[in-house]
């Protein structure tokens, strides 16, 4: 070939770099929806609203990591009773090597009045910076000396920001003081000017990218995503319960719920669910055995509604993740809870991630990755130095039920992490499609591609048909640019294209659109795994991709003899359609449903799950009708 001719290669190759489009938006809400007609805001409401997305982002993870922090300081303080000191210290080492926010970390013994400071790296800042710091470690102690935990405001030394939280064991003789260092705020910050294309991207000029005009750009002013219906404490504190004489009286409930500091039940058909504050299941059942001698008691996860029980509506599994109730609204939004009644995945089904790597390190991903593969330097370790594989992977599977940060959608299904995004968070083509082709080679059966451009490269389309002919099902994001721009890999259709929802059940204002848009998924402020041992809130298409992949990976899971079409079918066939009635450019066939969806793929209109409540129903029927008080 000529040197002409490479040249033209080479340029033509970089045309058709792949840049990493990271999307969010808030879930739609489940049920019957109202129509809704998706809306395209101009330019300069546009930049204002991702403005408002960006900030968003910043405070959900502020919120996020002050929990997570709490969260350590109180696992630090019950591990030092019954401990001796170099256990106690042992533990504080381990917090600080895999939570490198930990800035300093300071011992309080109220009992002998000695202070230990388990590790010291205060920051420098100006006489002034450093009096502020000074005065809220002061008050730090103040407070832990009056038996009142503490947590300051954000303060700047330096060029960072930080905050002290300080916490007192139970008994008030000890209590610890902690420095965060709040590096994870400017992380997220800079990851979403690029992710929302507040910034020309990638600036580094490595890449002859192109570009997306800003003026097509749109946003959607986002709240913070919360879905209280669903929100309840770990099923281990909840019981069902009927009693036998039909319903008890005010008054007895009252009693029960004063006995077991609990809150007004729930009633289900003949059936009420008690929670404690104070009791596990086990305690809540002696309980009730022993003085209300109740027909029957069962776990929350597991109870009977009798004639209120229907295919649609079966036991909410609410998991202990730490984040879960109160962060993580996306994942009841589209019926994740009741899903797992039908399927929690299966090892045995691989989901590939071609994206910027992944910290394998991370607590909350444990045992779910798979050694994995380096598409951008050779022979290393795919380690995510941008943050957005570990976020996107987190979405997919973190740790269920640890009683850590935030749940995976998938209990089982392993991760294969593959690195085709550098450090400015962007890939060539050749590193993309390399990515896919390994990941389809190496056991994937599931491949998750937050990611995307404008150029329709035959290269890359044939790596993604060399996938799709192995029988793998292929996820994209659609975009962040409120363009009707096709955008790809996503616009292949061999891929399945995702577009992102808010809470509302309206697009996201920022999310793309188009004929190709196959379905729609919750992508704004999503609470997931993040470097550095931490959690962070991102918004984006990027978001909303993971939620479909993990969902094609219990599909698979569940029936495994479905062929890569037949899946995607089926997530499109059950979907929640949204907008204009049947398929539409905004939403696709609707937003994903996963309850609804394993439904379908279980081949059986009565899961085997759900087969004790059918049969309890059909018998509680047969009796009504032979005139017999059920």
């Amino acid at each position: 070939m000529s040197r002409k001719n490479l040249r033209i290669a080479g340029l033509l190759t970089a045309t058709f770099t792949v840049v990493l489009l990271t999307f969010a938006l808030r879930p739609a809400e489940k049920g019957n929806t109202p129509l809704r007609q998706a809306s395209v805001p101009g330019p300069k409401q546009e930049k204002i609203l991702k403005k408002t997305t960006l900030s968003q982002d910043v405070t959900a993870t502020d919120r996020l990591n002050r929990v997570d922090v709490s969260h350590h300081l109180t696992s630090l303080l019950n591990k030092a009773h019954g401990a001796s000191f170099k256990d106690v210290s042992v533990y504080a080492e381990h917090l600080k090597q895999e939570h490198g926010h930990f800035a300093m970390l300071t011992w309080l013994d109220f009992r002998t009045n000695k202070t230990t400071t388990f590790k010291s790296d205060p920051p420098q800042g100006s006489d002034q910076e450093n009096k502020t710091l000074q005065k809220y470690l002061k008050l730090a102690k103040s407070s832990l000396k009056n038996h009142k935990s503490y947590e300051s405001p954000t303060f700047v030394v330096g060029q960072e920001k930080y905050y002290f939280m300080g916490q007192r064991d139970k008994e008030g003789s000890i209590g610890v003081i902690a420095l965060i260092n709040q590096k994870v705020l400017g992380k997220v910050a800079d990851h979403q000017l690029k992710n929302l294309r507040l910034i020309p991207y990638p600036k580094e000029g490595k890449f002859l990218v192109e570009s997306v005009h800003t003026d097509t750009l749109g946003e959607l002013t986002v709240k913070t995503g919360h879905d209280n219906q669903n929100a309840s404490h770990f099923y281990e504190n909840e019981i069902v319960v009927r009693f036998p004489n039909g319903h008890p009286t005010q008054g007895q409930l009252q009693t029960i719920v004063a006995d077991i500091n609990g809150k007004e039940p729930r009633k289900l058909g003949y059936a009420y669910i008690f929670r404690s504050e104070k009791m596990s299941f086990y305690q809540l059942k002696s309980y009730f055995d022993n003085k209300w001698h109740p027909e029957y008691t069962e776990p929350h996860y597991l109870y009977l509604t009798n004639d209120t029980v229907s295919e649609t509506n079966p036991a909410v599994i609410t998991p202990n993740d730490l984040l879960y109730s109160t962060y993580q609204w996306n994942l009841p939004a589209i019926e994740t809870g009741q899903g797992w009644n039908l399927n929690k995945g299966s090892k045995d089904v691989i989901v590939g991630v071609v994206d910027t790597g992944v910290q394998a390190s991370h607590p909350d991903l444990q045992g779910k990755l798979l050694p994995g593969y380096n598409a951008v330097t050779k022979g290393s370790t795919p380690d995510d130095d941008v943050g957005h594989g570990t976020h996107v992977t987190g979405i997919i599977g973190a740790l269920v039920n640890n009683g850590e940060g935030v749940a995976g959608i998938s209990w089982y299904n392993k991760i294969l992490p593959v690195k085709a995004l550098d450090n400015s968070g962007a890939g060539t083509t050749y590193s993309v499609a390399e990515g896919i082709i390994w990941a389809a080679d190496n056991g994937a059966k599931v491949i998750n591609l937050s990611l995307g451009n404008y150029a329709d490269s035959q290269f890359l389309h044939d790596a993604i048909k060399y996938a799709y002919d192995r029988d793998v099902v292929l996820v994209s994001a659609s975009g962040n640019d409120n363009t009707e721009r096709p955008g790809y890999p996503a616009a292949y259709p061999e891929v399945l294209a995702v577009a992102a929802t808010n809470s509302s059940h309206q697009r996201a204002s920022f999310s793309n659109y188009g004929d190709y848009v196959d379905v729609a998924a919750p992508g704004e402020s999503i609470a997931s795994t993040y470097p550095n041992s931490q959690y962070a809130a991102l918004s984006g298409t990027s978001m909303a991709s993971p939620h479909v992949a993990a969902l094609a990976a219990l599909v698979r899971s569940l029936n495994p003899d479905l062929s890569n079409q037949e899946v995607m079918d089926l997530l499109m066939k059950n979907a929640i359609d949204l907008g204009t009635p049947g398929h539409d450019k905004y939403y696709g066939w609707g937003q994903v449903d996963i309850y609804k969806t394993l439904q379908a793929a279980s081949g059986n209109p009565v899961p085997l799950q759900l087969w004790p409540q059918h049969v309890r129903q059909q018998l509680n029927q047969l009796k009504q009708r032979m005139g017999v008080n059920p």
